[in-house]
């Protein structure tokens, strides 16, 4: 009997490659750093810290969102976006596991 692509690939991997897709753009890479600096940051900051438009920021925001990577409040008429912390622990646990580290 073959195995099957999906019996092969276990479920860190996919969450491994999930978080390895989210950081897989500069800006994203950016964000990420930018945020692990300072507790939180609102919308119109970052749009103000970087030269694209809002909308490119958006969808760039909307990417790690959905990851889990970070985590967006609305408080009127912004967001404010913050790392989701137990994302990255399980993240940093697991990228560590899968390279031996």
């Amino acid at each position: 009997m073959s195995k099957n692509v999906k019996d092969t690939i276990t479920g860190e991997q996919r969450k491994i490659a999930r978080y390895a897709k989210a950081m897989g753009h500069p800006i994203r890479m950016y964000v990420l750093e930018l945020l692990s600096k300072q507790s939180c940051c609102y919308s119109g900051d970052l749009t103000d810290e970087l030269p694209i438009a809002k909308s490119t920021l958006s969808q760039h925001l909307k990417e790690l969102k959905e990851a889990g990577m970070i985590q967006g409040e609305i408080e009127a008429p912004k967001i404010r976006y913050c790392l989701n912390k137990e994302t990255w622990k399980e993240a940093k646990t697991l990228f560590k596991s899968i390279f031996n580290m």
